[in-house]
């Protein structure tokens, strides 16, 4: 009992500081709004509206050339880089001949369709890389100006599975520093800015990735999660994004590489505008491993049992959700009951709330050998000169560190991080991944939030770091997870909801997206004007 009250109390005092922080910002934000740049230009090239399979069929089928459209989504990327800054070195050169290599190769083509589409399923189909990968000729600093002259002399495996399926890469996109914060920017590359509306943040840490997917600069990509690094992005920009079931996509090829137990929480996984290019996309990017999954079997919807927690069940280090993600997510129970028939239980599971303090013990903790993982200092440091992260913050000050405040910050917390699990965080964790398990089955689908937040303001995330959480703790559980997108705010930002399965059950959740595209309307067009909110279901 006396523990309880306390953790209102703390709750209390935190969120009341949190909302006054919020107001803060949101009240200087509003007076730059008058300031803040133009919406982005619509989309007026209908090539850029057609999912990635329909363009890989319409090239096979000579409906459309490749280089007619790597063209279109390079003069895209053209319009629209300057505003967000999300693509920061590309290969257009590269991939106009490469596109016109593909051209010629179906003109001589004496197989037929059906031979190209079994073979190169993703031919002459342009996509974007997260710049922490590994591609062929591209920089690979992942924002560390001691970095900057790295150079990619081959492909991460999952980059080649796709230009092995006959896709083009255009180049590689931002990220945060060392792909750990929940906003895109870094001191090499700059920041990255939210199509939807340039105030607000892309996310982290393969918010580049989100960006120009949500700005319709590409049409399918490559990101990578250790703690909601695919669907935090994926979320504030509107798009679809899933973490795969941990150890299915081979994660070699990307800097920083994971160590120790943190092996097996980072995932590869597929970012992309439409539904369904998610499962075509996994089952290349996995290459063998993605057997495993049974991703070929029909799925129907019907016949699943679903579940929706809204919330986390009150922590006193995260954010409450947003009312308006909490009104979608119950839109979504609603349409999935009266249009399959099917009763959505909703569920309170009170492990919820220790999401953060189980996903950072579990991250700092030794592997298997007994080594703890390399710390962020070591990597901040880049095999240079040791970094301190109090000497640091003090150069911040002046302008004078190589680093972001979100590093520094980062590193300064893990000077106080446990490297081990209390035995209460322990029982939490493990009566949470028991439960969890139990519930989804292999055909169970539960709801629950992408994040408390609709895109914040940039550096908002200072005042709230522990918001990815909700994301954060199906790293931990190894549990397969989708975003989708579901409509626009009030504000014209984009609503979403996170859809989990059981272990090697993607399938479920990646059906449930196209459904859900279907009767939501999926990802929208951040140039058109701003209608009014998108959050009903037809």
């Amino acid at each position: 009992m006396a523990r309880t009250i306390f953790e209102r109390f703390i709750t209390w005092i935190l969120r009341a500081v949190v909302r006054m922080l919020h107001c803060v910002f949101t009240l200087t934000a509003s007076r730059r709004k008058s300031d803040r740049s133009p919406r982005l230009p619509p989309i007026t090239n209908p090539i850029l509206t057609v999912t990635a399979m329909q363009l890989a069929r319409q090239i096979r089928r000579k409906e459309v050339t490749s280089v007619e459209v790597v063209q279109a989504y390079i003069d895209r990327i053209q319009e629209v880089n300057p505003l967000i800054n999300a693509v920061v070195k590309e290969r257009f050169a590269a991939a106009l001949q490469e596109a016109s290599q593909v051209d010629k190769l179906i003109e001589e083509e004496t197989g037929g369709e059906d031979v190209l589409e079994d073979r190169l399923p993703l031919l002459g189909v342009p996509f974007t890389v997260k710049e922490a990968f590994a591609l062929q000729g591209m920089p690979n600093s992942t924002g560390v100006i001691s970095r900057k002259d790295v150079i990619s002399s081959n492909d991460a495996p999952s980059v080649a599975f796709l230009k092995r399926a006959g896709a083009i890469p255009l180049g590689v996109t931002n990220c945060s520093e060392l792909c750990m914060w929940l906003e895109s920017h870094n001191h090499l590359y700059g920041m990255t800015k939210n199509p939807y509306d340039l105030g607000r943040i892309a996310g982290g840490s393969s918010g580049g990735e989100g960006s120009v997917l949500g700005a319709a600069g590409s049409v399918i990509g490559v990101g990578s999660d250790i703690g909601g690094s695919i669907r935090m992005p994926s979320f504030f920009n509107g798009i679809f994004g899933h973490k795969p079931t941990s150890g299915v996509v081979p994660n070699e090829g990307q800097y920083p590489p994971a160590s120790g137990p943190q092996l097996t929480f980072l995932c590869t996984g597929p970012m992309c505008r439409y539904a369904e290019d998610l499962l075509p996309m996994l089952k290349i990017m996995g290459g063998p491993n993605t057997d495993r999954l049974c991703l070929s079997s029909e799925v129907d919807l019907k016949t699943l049992r679903f579940f929706s927690v809204p919330h986390d069940g009150g922590s006193p280090l995260i954010s409450p959700v947003d009312p308006q993600l909490v009104e979608a997510q119950r839109r979504v129970v609603e349409c999935i009951e009266s249009q399959l028939g099917v009763k959505v239980r909703t569920l309170h599971i009170p492990q919820l709330k220790y999401s953060f303090q189980i996903w950072g013990a579990m991250m700092a903790s030794p592997g298997k050998d007994g080594k703890p993982p390399t710390t962020f200092s070591d990597l901040m440091a880049n095999k240079g000169s040791r970094v301190w992260p109090l000497w640091e913050l003090f150069k911040s000050m002046f302008g004078l560190s190589s680093h972001t405040l979100a590093a520094i910050g980062l590193a300064l917390a893990e000077m106080f991080q446990k490297t081990r699990l209390s035995p209460f965080l322990m029982k939490q964790k493990d009566t949470l991944q028991q439960e969890l398990e139990d519930l989804l089955g292999t055909d169970g689908v539960l709801l629950y939030p992408s994040h408390p937040h609709i895109a914040p303001h940039h550096h908002h995330p200072l005042l709230t770091p522990f918001n990815f959480a909700y994301t954060g703790i199906f790293n931990i559980l190894g549990l397969p997870v989708t975003q989708c997108p579901l409509g626009l705010s009030r504000e014209g930002l984009p609503l979403g909801v996170q859809l989990v399965a059981g272990k090697l059950q993607d399938r479920l959740c990646l059906a449930t997206a196209v459904y859900l595209e279907k009767a939501f309307g999926g990802w929208t067009d951040p140039g058109k004007e701003p209608a009014a909110p998108t959050t009903t279901a037809p």
